[in-house]
């Protein structure tokens, strides 16, 4: 089966993007992988002659953005003509990055003109590695075509000051933060031990050997969310998760992960190694694809919803869960690169204890606790609005029934010939691929009906023990 995998590589100016993208060609390309590399647009639109002071900024990183998706686009369909079992496909910055040159005003109406929000952006990309900026712990390496210098450095388009290039770094993090596999990688290494985390990090998302997840989960008290929700770091996504039916000892649950608007869809099966490290499986579903999954939900654990905080601080990228079962504590955990690596707490979280290998905290643990009215409540409005969603699937999928059945009897009437046939055939099979996927919908409808029906029964019989 062809996997094509799209990353988007990231990171302040002088970051390294250039060298880490020779790194990854000659890593993968060793391991069997097709690698593909979308090169940066707003270089290339720069020395092309389009500046972006010769326009207004919104105009600008809209046409950018048009640029970007047509170079992806091209890239993309190139992936899936090749005979390539495994292809990753690198771009050169991603579509967001545009909001680390952007005021908040205008950000709004670029995305207005886009007629998109972040959470669409990111679901282009199927991880994110961010590349700190030399000007941020290695100055002595930060090269830049310093007006007041012979030296251009290695870019010509690269004129941003050592202070500007820490701040749009910054920016740029806090661009991406939210994102499910956002992965930072700092100086705090030589260079060459900076392109081997980054690569070590892709393969270990690819799979290569194994995708390991290492992470340190930490019981907290209940956060400030103010605090959080001041911070231009910090992204908030809402997350629904549910657990299925599976006869081996992984862990498989499907997820919807968003904004309260727009979601993204995600299968995962887990496999823990040790307490710190787990094997972890990702892959993206359509929004129909989810809906079927569903259908296999294992009704013993309860959905798990949750608001989770995005944060990078100094370079640590940490999640914080907020559960509404608990009122006095959350859950905080922070992804690692390898099990030594440093990392750093705010000082306005106040830690109660580690709780990485306690079974009792992990999710799923959390899922076999009780029934409870919200937990219910959750249920019912999510079975309701998938039984809408299929609903309204299955009246659209009629109206493709119809037409397709319309243009059958009108190419049947107007053919004449023997030889026409064939079209008249084609058009046949059309009307009965659109009737196959309409009882397909309709299939799932019922499911989703009697789910929903079961879960009002159940919050029905809760309150009644209650």
């Amino acid at each position: 089966m062809k996997q094509i995998t799209k990353i988007a590589l990231t990171g302040g100016p002088c970051a390294g993007k250039t060298s880490g993208i020779s790194w990854i060609i000659n890593y993968f390309t060793n391991k069997g992988y097709k690698v593909l590399i979308v090169s940066e647009a707003a270089t290339e639109s720069i020395n092309g002659g389009a500046k972006p002071w010769e326009v207004s900024t919104v105009a600008f990183q809209t046409g950018l953005y048009h640029l970007i998706k047509s170079k992806e686009r091209f890239y993309e369909n190139h992936a899936k003509s090749l005979d390539s079992d495994k292809i990753l496909i690198v771009c050169d910055r991603g579509s967001l990055d545009a909001e680390a040159y952007l005021s908040p005003e205008d950000k709004e109406r670029w995305l207005e003109e886009l007629g998109l929000t972040e959470t669409m952006m990111m679901a282009d990309y199927d991880a994110v590695f961010h590349l700190v900026t030399a000007a941020k712990g290695a100055e002595q390496f930060y090269v830049w075509n310093n007006p007041d210098s012979d030296d251009k450095g290695n870019n010509e388009a690269r004129s941003e000051s050592p202070e500007l290039a820490a701040e749009i770094d910054d920016k740029t993090i806090a661009a991406w933060t939210g994102h499910s596999h956002l992965r930072i990688i700092d100086n705090s290494t030589d260079f060459d031990k900076k392109m081997l985390r980054l690569v070590t990090e892709i393969a270990s998302f690819l799979g290569e050997p194994e995708p390991f997840e290492i992470e340190k989960k930490f019981l907290i008290e209940y956060p400030d969310i103010n605090i959080l929700e001041s911070l231009p770091n910090c992204q908030k996504v809402e997350i629904l998760q549910m657990y299925l039916m599976n006869n081996d000892t992984d862990e498989v649950r499907i997820r919807q992960r968003g904004d309260g608007n727009d979601f993204i869809y995600t299968k995962t099966t887990k496999k823990t190694i040790t307490g710190l490290k787990r094997v972890e499986k990702e892959k993206n579903l359509s929004k129909e694809e989810y809906l079927k999954e569903m259908l296999n939900v294992d009704y013993t654990l309860n959905p798990i919803r949750k608001s989770r905080y995005c944060l990078s601080y100094l370079n640590t990228y940490i999640e914080i869960d907020i559960y509404p079962f608990w009122d006095k504590y959350a859950i905080m955990e922070i992804e690692l690169a390898e099990e030594e690596d440093s990392y750093q707490i705010p000082d306005f979280i106040h830690v109660i204890k580690e709780v990485t290998e306690d079974e009792s905290f992990k999710n799923a643990e959390l899922a076999r606790q009780s029934i409870k009215e919200a937990y219910l409540d959750g249920k019912i409005d999510c079975a309701h609005s998938c039984f809408k969603f299929m609903d309204k699937q299955c009246k659209n999928q009629k109206s493709r029934v119809d037409n397709a059945e319309d243009e059958y009897e009108r190419m049947k009437k107007g053919c004449h010939f023997e030889d026409e046939m064939s079209l008249v055939d084609s058009s046949k099979e059309d009307v009965l691929s659109e009737k196959a996927k309409l009882d397909a919908y309709v299939d799932i409808k019922i499911s989703m009906e009697k789910w929903w029906r079961k879960v009002r029964h159940e919050k029905t019989e809760f309150n009644q023990r209650e």
